[in-house]
C-alpha cells in the first residue's frame, strides 16, 4: 500500500515540477499514465450523459418550420382500430407452446403464428403479416381483446399520419379509409373523414409487442418491437383508393400522403396485380403540382415488391421507409448489397447511402431528363434517420430530418418533450458516405446534430436518434416519424413535377 502511495506522490511532484515548464503537460501526460480516480465512472456516466443533453438542446435551437408551410393534407387510405397486447402474453392465452422461428409470408394457423412470431421477436424486427383464416382470425382478435392490459388505439399507417398532422392546429387534415364507429370515435376532431370513407364495421388489427431482453422459451428479444397481423380485406384491397382520389378534387390539398400498398400483398398475386395497375392509374390522376409521398411498411413477396419499385415510386414525389423495408427494396430489384441477407446490428451507413442512391438513380430524378418525380426518401432505424433529396426540390430538410428524430425520442417514450435521463444515443460518431471506394469519412457533432454529405446532386442529412431506454410504445413510430418530417419540409419548386 505505501509503495503505491509513495509512487503516486512522486508523480505528482514530478507532474508539478514539469507543469512549470509546460502547463500542457499534465494533461499530455495523464493520456497514458492511468492513476487510480475514484471519480472515473462517474465522470464516464456525466460524459454519456451530457451527449444526450447536447443533441437534444440542438434539436430544440435547430428544428424550425419553414417559411412556406402546407396548410391541407389529404392522407389515405389505410386505417384501422389496433389491439395491443403482449405478444407471450397473448400466445401463452392462446395455449401455443414456444419453439423454433420460422417465416410466413401469410398466416394460417395459430402455428403459423407463433413460428412467425417468435422469428421476428428473436431479431428484434418489425413486420407485418395477413392471416387468412376469418373465423380463427376472430377468435384471436377476442381472446386479445379480453386479454388483460390490453389498449384499443387509432391504427393503419394512414390514419396514424392523419392523428400526427392533427396535432397542428393550422393544418387541416382529409383522411379516407374504412373508418367504423369505434375509430371515428378515437379520431382528432380536426380530421375530416368523406361520409364515402364511414362503414359499419371496424377493422381490427393485432399487435403483438415485446419488450427489449424478453425471453419465451430459448427465444430473447434484443430489442423491443412489434409484430402485427390482421384479416383485413378493406384495406387489404385498398378499396377506398378511387373514393380517396376522388375527393381531392372538392379538399384541394397541398400535399397528398398515401399508404397502404403492403396491405395488398396478402390477397395474392392475381388480385395485386390488377388492384396495382388500378393504383396506379388513380394516382396519376391527382394533379401534377400536388407533391405526393408514399408509406411504405413491411412486405415479403419480390415480386410485388419490384412493381411497386417499378410503376409506383417513379409518379410520387417523396417515399418513406425503414431498414427493413430499404434492404427488401433492393434485394427485390437487385440492387446495392442485395447479397446481404439481414442487416446485424445498426446498418451500416455507407450502405444505407448506397442503395438510396440507387433508388433516386434507378427509379427517382437524380438524372434531369428522368421523368420520373421522386425526388425525396425518408429513412428511418433506431439509432439514425437519413433524409436524401435531389439537390433542387425540397427545402429545410435538416430541421424535417431533426423533427422526426425527435418525435421518435420523445414518443417511444410516451413523452411530449425529449428527456436525456431516458434516452442513448447509439448512432456511431464516426461513419462512411458510401461502403465502396471512393467514400468520405463522416463525423457526428453533438452540438451539430445533422451530417450533410452530397453524391453528385443528390444531399443527404443524417442525424441520430436518442433511443428511449425503456420503450412504451413503437407503434406508429415510423408514421409519427414520417409526418413531422413531412410537416417541416418545404416544397422549394412550384413548377410540376
Amino acid at each position: 500500500m505505501w509503495r503505491k502511495a509513495s509512487a503516486a506522490a512522486l508523480l505528482a511532484l514530478a507532474v508539478g515540477y514539469f507543469y512549470h515548464g509546460s502547463p500542457e503537460l499534465p494533461e499530455q501526460i495523464l493520456q497514458y499514465i492511468s492513476l487510480p480516480n475514484f471519480q472515473s465512472s462517474s465522470q464516464s456516466q456525466n460524459s454519456q450523459n451530457s451527449l444526450e443533453q447536447v443533441i437534444a438542446a440542438a434539436w430544440e435551437t435547430l428544428i424550425t418550420l419553414p417559411s412556406r408551410q402546407w396548410g391541407k393534407v389529404a392522407v389515405g387510405v389505410n386505417a384501422c382500430v389496433d389491439v395491443v397486447v403482449s405478444g407471450v402474453g397473448l400466445l401463452q392465452a392462446l395455449a401455443v407452446d414456444p419453439g423454433a422461428g420460422l417465416d410466413h409470408e401469410v398466416l394460417h394457423s395459430k402455428e403459423d403464428l407463433k413460428e412467425a412470431f417468435i422469428h421476428y421477436m428473436e431479431r428484434g424486427a418489425a413486420a407485418e403479416r395477413f392471416f387468412s383464416d376469418k373465423e380463427a382470425f376472430q377468435r384471436i382478435a377476442r381472446a386479445a381483446a379480453e386479454y388483460p392490459g390490453a389498449k384499443l388505439y387509432v391504427g393503419g399507417n394512414a390514419a396514424l399520419i392523419g392523428q400526427k398532422l392533427a396535432t397542428y392546429p393550422d393544418l387541416m387534415v382529409l383522411l379516407c379509409g374504412p373508418v367504423g364507429p369505434k375509430l371515428h370515435e378515437m379520431l382528432d376532431e380536426q380530421i375530416v373523414v368523406p361520409p364515402e370513407s364511414l362503414q359499419e364495421t371496424d377493422e381490427f388489427h393485432l399487435i403483438l409487442e415485446y419488450k427489449a431482453g424478453e425471453q419465451w422459451g430459448s427465444t430473447q428479444a434484443p430489442q423491443a418491437n412489434r409484430f402485427i397481423f390482421s384479416h383485413d380485406v378493406s384495406n387489404g384491397e385498398m378499396s377506398l383508393l378511387e373514393t380517396f382520389v376522388a375527393s381531392l378534387d372538392e379538399f384541394q390539398p397541398d400535399l397528398v400522403v398515401l399508404s397502404g400498398l403492403h396491405m395488398m400483398e396478402g390477397q395474392g398475386r392475381e388480385l395485386w396485380e390488377q388492384r396495382l395497375k388500378e393504383a396506379v392509374s388513380a394516382i396519376s390522376d391527382i394533379r401534377k403540382d400536388i407533391p405526393i409521398h408514399l408509406e411504405l411498411a413491411s412486405m415479403t413477396d419480390k415480386d410485388y415488391m419490384n412493381s411497386i419499385m417499378q410503376e409506383v415510386m417513379p409518379i410520387v414525389s417523396s417515399i418513406g421507409l425503414n431498414e427493413q423495408e430499404l434492404l427488401f427494396l433492393s434485394q427485390a430489384g437487385d440492387g446495392p448489397h442485395a447479397d446481404l441477407a439481414t442487416w446485424k446490428g445498426i446498418p451500416d451507413t455507407g450502405r444505407v447511402s448506397d442503395i438510396l442512391l440507387w433508388i433516386l438513380e434507378q427509379h427517382g430524378r437524380s438524372d434531369p431528363s428522368s421523368e420520373a418525380d421522386l425526388t425525396r426518401i425518408h429513412f428511418h432505424t433506431l439509432a439514425y434517420h437519413i433524409l436524401v433529396t435531389v439537390d433542387g426540390y425540397w427545402g429545410n430538410q435538416a430541421a424535417a430530418v431533426m423533427a422526426g428524430a425527435r418525435v421518435a425520442s420523445s414518443q417511444s417514450c410516451g413523452l411530449q418533450t425529449v428527456d436525456s435521463s431516458k434516452v442513448e444515443l447509439k448512432a456511431p460518431l464516426e461513419f462512411h458516405s458510401s461502403h465502396s471506394e471512393p467514400r468520405e469519412k463522416l463525423s457526428l457533432n453533438p452540438a451539430q446534430p445533422v451530417t450533410v454529405w452530397r453524391r453528385g446532386n443528390v444531399t443527404f442529412h443524417l442525424t441520430p436518434v436518442l433511443v428511449c431506454k425503456q420503450p412504451l410504445r413503437t407503434v406508429g413510430l415510423g408514421d409519427a416519424i414520417s409526418a413531422e418530417g413531412l410537416v417541416y419540409s418545404e416544397l422549394k419548386t412550384q413548377q410540376p413535377f
